[in-house]
């Protein structure tokens, strides 16, 4: 192994190829041009993401031949390596596809065929049969027993070596051009020109123009990207000086949509599950409003305001000696958030139930159930971000991900116009596409 200016240089011995761990690799010859070819893929697949991995590995386990991945990145698997706080949630337990299809906010009912052909059993079994056991947490996320997503990476890149699939870094795709006799010719970001029998479009998102350009040369519409799961920036007396405070259930809505689950105080407003589920299904609607707009949490998580004024008169008549700020009403809601709320509603830190006046009890009663947050703007979460958009699920025949407009042209995951909520439904998407996929070109 030496080093070159462009990157390592891997010894290639026969079909031996590739894989230099988590970095990916590059063939041998790549010092003058960073992904010369050895020979011509019959299969080309674009992404080396979860998608394209899974594609590769699909098509050659039903005896594809020759199969190679271009990787633009210097590492594949990259998304992979951080999911999940670098543990990896692999997929949710779900197991029915007609429940598990309502965690994509895109995509929802057309998954259902899709999600019945490789199930979520099916993405567990196989794991497990390379050596991967899954562990269930509470909220249903389903983590390798190792807590490291370098076992899953691992694992993806072990099974594409002894396949015989090579492995491309910092190797881009410019064009790819349907050839008038049939096959692909694929155009390098550094002006190769490789044929192909088919490709798979696996790149995952569509923010750029870069990624979006061979997609729409080709004659497919997509979807505008938008991102689809962020934190929400919030500046508000009630949540500053608290990053860290969590409560694990609660109900936030806006735009005519909400969510529930956990909610994160950070430096910068709110975030956790039902944030990012919140914005997730509201994607578009909140892009349009230039992430601008009024949030109304429910700390209560909808047991509703009749409920809380209720616990407030039973507080009066048994506590009511009592410091209302000296202990937190609602379960799960931390003191020092408690304490805010209460000050929100205009009681003193040293008043009592009893000296609570009617307007007091109103004004707590709506910081707890439907308290009004404003919302000026939005972070990334960089563990899993999701773009909304991509190309039009009726332009893609699902049985196959076979392309309608083009013979021979594949998707799998983020590139396609589908995207779910977090909990590790966006990853069983991509073993869902990339292995219905993977198949249908191997077996062609």
């Amino acid at each position: 192994m030496t080093e070159t200016d462009h990157a390592t240089v891997w010894e290639i011995k026969s079909r031996d190829f590739l894989l230099g761990g988590e970095l990916g690799i590059e063939m041998e010859g790549g010092a003058d041009n960073g992904c010369a070819m050895v020979g011509t893929g019959r299969i080309i697949v674009v992404g080396g993401g979860a998608a394209g991995f899974f594609g590769a590995i699909s098509a050659a386990e039903v005896g594809a031949e020759e199969v190679l991945i271009l990787e633009k990145g210097p590492a594949v698997l990259g998304k992979v390596k951080i999911s999940g706080g670098g543990r990896c949630n692999v997929t949710h337990a779900c197991f029915d596809p007609k429940e598990l299809v309502g965690n994509y906010p895109r995509g929802e009912k057309s998954l259902i065929g899709p999600l019945h052909r490789w199930r979520v059993e099916d993405t567990v079994a196989w794991f497990a049969e390379r050596g991967v056991e899954l562990k269930t947490e509470g909220d249903g996320r389903m983590f390798p027993v190792t807590d490291s997503s370098q076992t899953v990476i691992d694992c993806l890149t072990g099974a594409a070596r002894k396949l015989g699939v090579e492995v491309r870094t910092r190797c881009g795709v410019k064009e790819v051009v349907k050839k008038e006799g049939g096959g692909f010719l694929v155009r390098t970001s550094e002006g190769e020109e490789l044929e192909a029998r088919c490709v798979l479009m696996a790149g995952g998102g569509v923010r750029s123009s870069d990624a979006r350009r061979p997609v729409e040369e080709l004659g497919h519409v997509v979807e505008p990207p938008v991102p689809s799961l962020f934190t929400f920036h919030i500046e508000d007396e009630r949540l500053a000086g608290l990053p860290g405070v969590s409560v694990p259930e609660v109900r936030v809505s806006a735009a005519k949509i909400s969510a529930e689950g956990p909610v994160l105080v950070t430096h910068t407003g709110l975030s956790g599950p039902a944030v990012l589920k919140l914005s997730a299904w509201g994607a578009r609607k909140l892009a349009e409003g230039d992430y601008r707009f009024e949030l109304a949490v429910d700390w209560t998580a909808g047991r509703g305001k009749g409920n809380v004024e209720e616990w407030i008169a039973s507080q009066r008549q048994r506590h009511g000696a009592r410091k209302v700020g000296g202990r937190s009403l609602v379960d799960g809601v931390p003191r020092r958030l408690w304490e805010r709320l209460c000050g929100a509603a205009g009681i003193g830190p040293e008043q009592t139930w009893a000296a609570l006046r009617k307007e007091q009890v109103q004004r707590l009663c709506d910081e707890i159930t439907d308290g009004r947050y404003a919302v000026t703007g939005k972070s990334l979460n960089k563990e899993e971000f999701v773009t909304c958009g991509g190309v039009r699920l009726k332009d893609v025949n699902l049985k196959t991900m076979e392309s309608r407009l083009v013979p021979g042209l594949y998707f799998a995951g983020e590139v396609l116009d589908v995207d779910g909520v977090t909990g590790g439904f966006n990853f069983q998407a991509a073993w869902t596409t990339g292995r219905i996929a993977g198949e249908a070109m191997g077996e062609g």
